[in-house]
């Protein structure tokens, strides 16, 4: 860690108080063994007063300028913010000297991630994006049916992360201005996109249908992408903010039959409701929440490997201390990225997007 001392906690500083970081970074930190959170960035009173009762002892500071005039007492830097300032605070962040990690989407643009990955390198510092939907029960089920080979080779992946909010909500995440990065393509989008990539590889051909549902939306808030891989699997992933009922959350075909898991992830629901991944049972489905298997002739449950959002800070502790890979590659994001611009593309030409050389 460029000079720091690796066997101390890693002292953390959290840019960003709202959803992000009380729900999704903060918990995490916290109980991460080897990691500690020692500041907290808000400009927001009630936010900041929020951050001291969860985190007793913890600094929070007003402004960013403060953590850059203290970055040597700091060992990395989260960035929770709104989508049009990742970019700037992440480069800001290594100028200071300290490792980034960038929640999604890590970047507005395919070009402004190649930006930060460039200082990166220049700076010999790890940027890590926060994909922490690669630690979804139903993903790591996944991963282990590939693995044991059951399903044989695959040609389609279904992936839906849906829900019914048919009024807006306010915020900018709503806005319609190029440079805010809004709707749930940038939002939910991103983590499917990623999810698809995880699983099988580069992407060559893009098509997308974006539409604008509610009364009064100035961004997506419905979204169908199809992804041809290079490998010939096909992903069709779908997000809405008005779906009043919820298709499965994954559906995999293979030549030996098809796994279909109905229910989604536990984990974004306990982290909203107060809950830590402390206990044994963190991220475990009960068995009536369990995905099938079937051969189209019979149906059998599978059990759902746990959750595992924890599993990031901890790898990212291996990879700070002892030069293990990053959690997330940031090349990763920067496909993610250039997937995202191929359904802009998409969804205003009526056309598939063709990637690569």
């Amino acid at each position: 860690m460029q000079g720091r001392n690796t066997k101390r906690d890693v002292r953390v500083a959290l840019v960003g108080f709202g959803l992000g970081g009380s729900c999704f970074h903060g918990p995490l930190i916290a109980v991460t063994p080897g990691m500690k959170l020692v500041t907290v960035v808000t400009s927001n009173e009630v936010r900041g007063s929020q951050a001291r009762r969860d985190y007793p002892g913890i600094h929070v500071a007003t402004t960013v300028e403060w953590l850059w005039d203290r970055a040597a007492d700091h060992d990395l830097v989260v960035i929770t913010t709104p989508n049009r300032v990742h970019a700037s605070l992440a480069m800001a962040g290594l100028t200071a000297g300290l490792p980034v990690v960038i929640d999604k989407p890590f970047a507005r643009t395919a070009s402004e991630a190649r930006q930060v990955i460039q200082m990166a390198r220049e700076k010999r510092l790890p940027v890590i994006p926060y994909h922490n939907r690669r630690w979804d029960s139903e993903l790591l089920t996944l991963r282990r049916l590939l693995d044991e080979g059951v399903l044989g080779r695959i040609s389609r992946f279904e992936a839906r992360l849906e829900r019914w909010r048919p009024e807006l909500k306010g915020g900018w995440r709503e806005r319609g201005a190029v440079e805010e990065a809004g709707g749930l393509l940038y939002d939910l989008g991103s983590h499917l996109v990623d999810q698809a990539l995880t699983l099988f590889g580069p992407v060559q051909g893009v098509y997308a249908e974006l539409d604008q549902r509610r009364a009064g939306a100035e961004t997506d808030d419905e979204v169908f992408l199809a992804l041809t891989h290079v490998n010939g699997v096909r992903s069709h992933l779908w997000t809405s903010s008005v779906a009043a009922h919820h298709g499965p959350r994954m559906r995999v075909l293979g030549e030996r039959g098809a796994f279909v898991k109905q229910h989604a992830d536990r984990q974004e629901s306990a982290l909203r409701s107060g809950k830590r991944p402390t206990s044994p049972d963190w991220g475990r489905d009960p068995p009536k929440a369990w995905g099938i298997l079937t051969d189209g002739a019979h149906e059998e449950s599978v059990r759902s490997e746990p959750g595992a959002y924890q599993r990031f800070y901890a790898e990212l502790v291996a990879m700070l201390r002892d030069g293990a890979p990053p959690p997330v590659a940031p090349e990763d994001a920067l496909a993610g990225l250039e997937i995202i611009e191929a359904a802009q593309r998409s969804a205003a030409e009526r056309t598939v997007v063709v990637l690569g050389p």
